[in-house]
C-alpha cells in the first residue's frame, strides 16, 4: 500500500486525518506502520516533519470511520493516538475535539442511510443529525450541523467562534448519551468523590483527587496542593520538570485505583482545577483548569475532559463540585482553560449522568492521499 485514501480535518482544536475502514487491511496489526508513516513518526526530534503530524498530542490522530450494524447509531468512529516518538497505536480513548468531524465527513462522504434531517424555518439553515457510536469507550454521541446543497453536505460557513480557533464557523452540538463508564463501567470507579492517594506532594502530603471516568477517564486535583494557581500556563507548567514528573506519579496512582493500565499514557488524563479568581467569577467563569494529555499540558481543554470536569463540578462530594463557584443545577458550567472558555450542559438523574452536550466546529482541510511509503 504505497498510498493512503484520507481527508484531513480540523475537528475542535485538533487536526487529523479521517480514514475510511474499508480501505484499511482487514489485519489490525498491519494499521501501525500504515499511521506512524502518515504521520511521520517514529520522531525522536518529537516534530513529525517526515509526515502529517504536528509534533504535540492534539495535531498526532488518527480517525477511522464506517457505516455502523447498530440500531442506535449510524457509524462507528475509531480513534487512534499515534505516539510521536515510537509511532505505536493507542486505542484507549476517544478524542472529543475531532468526534465533531465525523458527523460533517460522514454526509459528505455518503455514509449515511437514513439521515436524519430537520427542515430549514426560515431564514435558519437546514440541520443533520448524526448517531456516532464511539467504539473506544462505546458510547454513543448525536452530532447535530448544519447542511445544504443537493446533495446535502456540511454547511461550515457560520458565526461561531471556538476558543483556541482562529475565525468563525458553522456550530456543531454534541450530544454525549449516557456518557458515564467508558473504560470501568462506573462514573466514580472508586465509588466516592473524593480519593486519597498515596503520593505526596512537596509538602509531604497526601494529594486528594477526583477519579471520575465520564467520556473519557480523569482525575481532577486541586491545583493549590502542587502550588499552581490561575497565572500558571500551560508553557509554565511543562517547564517545572519535577512537578510534572509528580503529576504523571499521581496520574498512574490514579489509573490504578480505577482499574486502569498505567502504562496506557493517554488515560486517565490529569485535570488540574482551581476556583475562579474574583474578576473570572464576576465573568461567569464556574471553575478553571489545566488538563495534561499524553504528557504535555494542553493549550486548550480536550472536549471529553470538558465533559468530565464539567459533570464533576455538578456531582456532590467531588473536588471540581467544592472549587466550582456558583454552578446551577439547571444550567450551563463554564469553564475558564488556557485559550478561553467552553460552557457544558449536563443533565443529571441523581449521581448519573444521563447526557453531556457541548458545542465545537469542524472545517475540511484537504482531501487526497497520504504517501506512506518512504
Amino acid at each position: 500500500m504505497p498510498a493512503l485514501r484520507a481527508a484531513f480535518w480540523r475537528g475542535g482544536v485538533c487536526n487529523a486525518l479521517i480514514v475510511h475502514k474499508a480501505d484499511l487491511p482487514k489485519d489490525r496489526a498491519a494499521w501501525q506502520p500504515i499511521f506512524a508513516a502518515a504521520m511521520g513518526s517514529p520522531d525522536l526530534y518529537g516534530r513529525q516533519l517526515n509526515g502529517m503530524g504536528g509534533g504535540i498530542s492534539s495535531l498526532s490522530k488518527i480517525c477511522i470511520v464506517s457505516p455502523s450494524a447498530r440500531q442506535d447509531a449510524d457509524v462507528d468512529f475509531e480513534f487512534v493516538q499515534v505516539v510521536i516518538k515510537d509511532g505505536q497505536l493507542d486505542l484507549a480513548s476517544n478524542c472529543g475535539n475531532m468526534t465533531a468531524a465525523i458527523g460533517p465527513f460522514s454526509i459528505d462522504n455518503g455514509l449515511l442511510k437514513k439521515p436524519i434531517i430537520e427542515p430549514a424555518s426560515s431564514p435558519g439553515p437546514t440541520s443533520c443529525t448524526v448517531r456516532i457510536f464511539n467504539t473506544n469507550t462505546r458510547k454513543v454521541i448525536h452530532s447535530t450541523f448544519s447542511v445544504s446543497g443537493d446533495p446535502l453536505k456540511f454547511h461550515p460557513g457560520g458565526t461561531y467562534e471556538m476558543a483556541g480557533v482562529a475565525g468563525a464557523a458553522s456550530r456543531i452540538c454534541l450530544s454525549f448519551i449516557s456518557p458515564g463508564g467508558t473504560q470501568t463501567d462506573d462514573t466514580l470507579p472508586t465509588g466516592s468523590g473524593t480519593t486519597v492517594l498515596d503520593t505526596r506532594n512537596e509538602q509531604g502530603l497526601r494529594i486528594q483527587a477526583t477519579l471520575i471516568d465520564l467520556a473519557n477517564p480523569g482525575v481532577h486535583i486541586d491545583g493549590r496542593a502542587l502550588g499552581l494557581d490561575s497565572s500558571t500556563t500551560p508553557l509554565d507548567l511543562d517547564k517545572l520538570h519535577h512537578k510534572m514528573a509528580l503529576l504523571e506519579k499521581i496520574r498512574r496512582e490514579g489509573a490504578e485505583k480505577m482499574r486502569l493500565d498505567p502504562d496506557i499514557a493517554s488515560v486517565p488524563k490529569i485535570v488540574i482545577v482551581l476556583p475562579p479568581t474574583a474578576e473570572a467569577a464576576s465573568k461567569g467563569i464556574h471553575i478553571q483548569c489545566l488538563v495534561l494529555s499524553m504528557g504535555q499540558t494542553h493549550k486548550a481543554i480536550p472536549l471529553t475532559l470538558a465533559l468530565n470536569l464539567g459533570a464533576a463540578c455538578k456531582i456532590e462530594g467531588t473536588i471540581p463540585f467544592m472549587l466550582a463557584n456558583g454552578v446551577d443545577a439547571k444550567k450551563d458550567v463554564t469553564i475558564q482553560h488556557p485559550s478561553g472558555t467552553i460552557k457544558v450542559g449536563v443533565e443529571l438523574n441523581g449521581k448519573e449522568v444521563e447526557s453531556a452536550v457541548l458545542y465545537s466546529t469542524a472545517r475540511l482541510l484537504m482531501l487526497g492521499e497520504v504517501n506512506i511509503e518512504a
